[in-house]
């Protein structure tokens, strides 16, 4: 991140934040609290393209810091991708994690080899390790900012619902919880071994023709309930799930008894397509929807911190 003017660091304010911060002795080494609390050459309230070098390739991101940061309080962050042909600016109108407290985050996908944008584990992908590139991107963005580490999640749409749970499998030592919605779960995305229960928000409509809620056999898409249980095998859940009909035609869909604190709930919503429910018009449809999920996804969030 190159941000305008010279950053100034206060190591007495810093020092400060880490007597203030819990102990981090037993996490993981990229876990470390963030050296860029103090930094106060940042623009709150704005939205910001930043560019990044990950595997000798220029990547981009949009970047929200909220109106009410401080430089010196560690503040969660949300990674928010993109769908298949999407970019960041759609992204963050899509999903408003930038009306959030949460510093927001919309990376930007390679166009793949069909020519449009999209994401690592998906059949028409670029040739790139987009899990590389976020480990990178959040490492500088702990550089820049006050990041609390224990308070990192994910979020995407479609292509980027996919990424968001590759994420799971190969980032929950870094990233608390994941929420994808529409989410394709194409077989290239790899086995999956997360390295702790990875607590899991999903968000799918039974009308959805692009990503179906039953699966589509010859493009690899399992049904929805069979890969909710696989992450219910994967944390250690009761694998009987508990539906409660909320109204409107929406079922909350959860596992319990998870391992670690873990969590896999679903919301499958009869009367929505492949959109990111909203309760108001979005650029996904003119349509409310009987959910608003980015609600519902922060405060999943905030249930959960990695120990």
């Amino acid at each position: 991140m190159r941000f305008r003017g010279a950053a100034v660091h206060s190591i007495v304010a810093a020092a400060l934040v880490l007597l203030a911060a819990p102990a981090h002795a037993e996490l993981p080494d990229h876990r470390a609290v963030s050296t860029g609390c103090g930094n106060t050459a940042v623009a709150p309230g704005e939205s910001v393209t930043e560019e990044i070098v990950s595997g000798g390739i220029a990547r981009t991101y949009l970047l929200h810091v909220p109106e009410d940061y401080v430089p010196l309080r560690p503040t969660p962050l949300v990674l928010s991708f993109h769908g298949h042909s999407r970019d960041s600016a759609y992204q963050e109108e899509l999903s408003e994690f930038s009306g959030t407290d949460a510093i927001a985050v919309y990376p930007q996908g390679l166009v793949g080899t069909d020519g449009k944008t999209a994401w690592q584990g998906a059949p028409y992908s670029a040739d790139v390790d987009d899990v590389r590139f976020t480990g990178d991107l959040l490492d500088e963005l702990q550089r820049d900012l006050c990041v609390d580490p224990a308070r990192i999640y994910a979020a995407g749409k479609s292509n980027g619902g996919g990424f968001t749970a590759v994420l799971a499998c190969r980032m929950s030592d870094r990233i608390a919880a994941f929420a994808p919605v529409s989410g394709a779960f194409y077989p290239q995305g790899g086995a999956c071994e997360p390295r702790r229960p990875a607590p899991m928000l999903d968000f799918h409509g039974a009308l959805d023709d692009t990503i179906p809620y039953g699966g589509d056999v010859e493009r690899g898409l399992p049904p929805i309930p069979d890969w909710l249980a696989g992450w219910a095998e994967r944390n250690g859940c009761d694998p009987d799930p508990v539906t409660r009909d909320v109204g409107d035609g929406v079922h909350e869909v959860e596992h319990r008894a998870c391992a670690g604190g873990a969590e896999v709930v679903h919301y499958r919503m009869d009367s929505v397509a492949h959109d990111w429910p909203a309760t108001h018009p979005n650029p996904d449809s003119d349509q409310p929807a009987p959910v608003d999920a980015t609600p519902l996804i922060m405060d999943f969030f905030s249930r959960h911190a990695l120990r």
